[in-house]
């Protein structure tokens, strides 16, 4: 089944809810970076929160990019998303290793680390992007995505994010759900609200049963009237390309490439998000100087 996410409010439109399932595309980002399994869970919830992050902007262009910089072993974990659906991220420390915690769960927090900052940038195409960022609170992802939402975005947010790891290391199941409650809400309907999202912490295990986001839509918020308002699949994709490379390059100057030529007479640049591998020959480096 492929990965899609869908976005839905209740009936008086006093709160919105996005649903995720992201198990094909967590698996692909785990099998390109051989990430360890906390690794693998860190950067498998940063993906499925910028996915969905990325999935509330308007334009075609628009990309958000979601950064954790913590202070832990994995030091830095980031994540490039568009409103299309599609995601790439990367892990500085993807072998890293931790103690799991004392209920036999991946210590995630412990990798992140619970302190540094959670950095939200988004190109909607004007001169200069939007910056944002928050203090990590706990380093488990999905408490610090909420805590940015409140903080630095005054919208009130609950945010679940659940990577299960198969026996072999694989990603069995990946998901997670984001709900904002907008102003008009009553008091009433928040105080259901927040009890019924408690649920929500199980994510992975109800994707790893066969839960469809619109199974999760109904049995967590059904009593509400949920309209679906938009689905799209969602998967891992880089765009990078041999153009995107040259350019790299020529941003180094004349004197870099020269240096480059005499030194190693090639150059061999690899992608970050794919780890795909671009070689450039003299000629080509040679001919990359005459373009400056």
């Amino acid at each position: 089944m492929k990965d899609y996410i869908i976005r839905a409010s209740d009936e008086n439109a006093s709160f919105r809810v996005f649903i995720i399932s992201s198990t094909n595309m967590v698996e692909k980002a785990r099998s390109i970076h051989q990430t360890s399994p906390v690794a693998t869970a860190a950067l498998g919830r940063t993906l499925t929160g910028a996915t969905m992050m990325g999935f509330m902007l308007k334009g075609d262009k628009d990309k958000l990019t979601l950064q954790f910089r913590g202070d832990g072993p994995i030091n830095n974990i980031l994540a490039v998303a568009n409103s299309k659906g599609q995601v790439k991220g990367y892990i500085s420390n993807p072998q890293v290793e931790v103690e799991d915690r004392k209920d036999g769960k991946l210590n995630v927090g412990k990798a992140v680390g619970e302190n540094g900052k959670l950095i939200v940038i988004k190109d909607l195409g004007l001169k200069k992007p939007y910056v944002g960022q928050s203090n990590i609170v706990s380093g488990e992802i999905a408490e610090d995505i909420a805590n940015y939402f409140t903080a630095s975005e005054q919208q009130p947010s609950a945010v679940a994010l659940g990577v299960l790891i198969d026996k072999d290391r694989s990603v069995k199941a990946s998901g997670g759900v984001i709900v904002q409650v907008l102003p008009n809400i009553e008091e009433e309907v928040l105080s259901k609200l927040e009890k019924n999202i408690t649920i929500l912490s199980f994510i992975s295990s109800l994707i790893d049963e066969g839960s469809k986001p619109e199974d999760i839509l109904e049995q967590v918020f059904g009593e509400f009237s949920m309209k679906i308002t938009e689905k799209k699949e969602v998967e891992f994709i880089c765009d990078c390309n041999k153009d995107r490379m040259e350019k790299a390059l020529i941003s180094l100057g004349k004197e870099e490439l020269e240096s480059i030529i005499n030194e190693d007479e090639n150059a061999e640049l690899v992608c970050h998000f794919c780890n795909e591998k671009y070689n450039f020959e003299k000629k080509e480096l040679q001919d990359l100087i005459d373009r400056i």
